[in-house]
C-alpha cells in the first residue's frame, strides 16, 4: 500500500472548511456572543490560524468591531489568511510558535480562539498554550477525540480506528488525549460540547481525502495490516464514491468564560 496522509495544505484547508463550519458548537458560540455583547471593539487572537477559517466563520456570529490577529508557522497560510479576511474585519498575520506564547503577547485580547489544533500539541505545549491565554475567554474547536463510526461497519474498523489513534500520539502528541488534558488544565472554568463532522454523499471529496490519510496513517503505524490496508481502503472509497459510505468523526468544542 502506497499512500500519504493527509497534510495541512491550503486545498486540505479549503476542503474541510465546510464541515468544520457545521460541526462547530452553536450553543457555545451564543455563550460566547452574549458575553461579548458589552464589550465593545474586540481582539481576537486566533492561534494556529492557518488561512483565516475561524475569523470567516466566527467574525459574522460576533458583536461589534473586530481586529484579529491570526497567528501560525506557515507565511503562506498566512498570506491566504490576510486575502481572504471577511470585509467588515481588520486582520494581521503573525508568524508564531503558539506553543512559545507569552501573555505579553496576548495582551489586550478579548478572546483567543484555536480550531483543529489541541490534538496537536504535546501535553507540555498545552500548558504553555494554555497558561499564557490565561484570564481570557476561548474558544477552542475541533479537537478529535478518536471516536470514529463508519456505515455500514466492517471488520477492520476498529484495527485501524486504533492504529489511527496510536499514530496521532506519535512523538509525544496528545492525540485524542487532548480534551482530558484540556480540561485537567482548565478545572471548572471549562464547557465541552461535541462538534462532530458527519460525512456522507454530500461531501464526496472531503470524505475520499479524509479517508485516504486516515487509513495511510494507520498503515504506517501498524504496517502489519499489509494488503488488507490496501483493500479496506479501495473498498471505502467505492463505498464512498457511490454514496453508500456515512462517516462520524467525533470532535469537542471548549469554551472557557472566566
Amino acid at each position: 500500500m502506497t499512500v500519504t496522509a493527509v497534510g495541512v495544505t491550503p486545498e486540505w484547508l479549503r476542503m474541510r472548511e465546510p464541515a468544520d463550519s457545521a460541526a462547530r458548537s452553536a450553543e457555545l458560540v451564543e455563550r460566547l456572543r452574549r458575553r461579548l455583547a458589552a464589550a465593545g471593539s474586540l481582539v481576537i487572537h486566533d492561534l494556529g490560524g492557518g488561512s483565516g477559517a475561524m475569523a470567516r466563520w466566527l467574525a459574522p456570529l460576533l458583536p461589534g468591531r473586530q481586529h484579529w490577529v491570526v497567528h501560525d508557522r506557515d507565511a503562506r497560510l498566512l498570506e491566504l489568511a490576510v486575502a481572504t479576511s471577511p470585509a467588515a474585519v481588520t486582520l494581521e498575520a503573525r508568524r508564531s510558535d503558539i506553543t512559545r506564547l507569552t501573555p505579553h503577547d496576548l495582551a489586550g485580547a478579548s478572546l483567543v480562539t484555536a480550531s483543529a489544533l489541541l490534538d496537536l500539541l504535546t501535553a507540555e505545549g498545552l500548558v504553555r498554550m494554555l497558561r499564557a491565554c490565561t484570564g481570557r475567554p476561548m474558544l477552542l474547536t475541533l479537537t478529535v477525540v478518536g471516536r470514529v463510526v463508519l456505515t455500514p461497519a466492517d471488520p477492520l474498523d476498529a484495527r485501524v480506528a486504533a492504529a489511527f489513534n496510536a499514530h496521532q500520539r506519535r512523538g509525544g502528541l496528545l492525540g485524542p488525549d487532548a480534551v482530558a488534558n484540556a480540561v485537567r488544565e482548565l478545572g471548572a472554568e471549562v464547557l465541552v460540547r461535541p462538534s462532530p463532522w458527519r460525512l456522507n454523499g454530500a461531501h464526496p471529496d472531503l470524505t475520499a481525502e479524509w479517508l485516504d490519510g486516515w487509513v495511510a496513517a494507520a498503515f504506517e503505524q501498524d504496517p502489519a495490516l499489509g494488503d488488507e490496508a490496501g483493500a479496506y481502503r479501495d473498498r471505502r472509497l467505492a463505498q464512498a464514491a457511490a454514496g453508500e459510505l456515512a462517516v462520524t468523526v467525533d470532535h469537542a468544542d471548549l469554551l472557557v468564560l472566566p
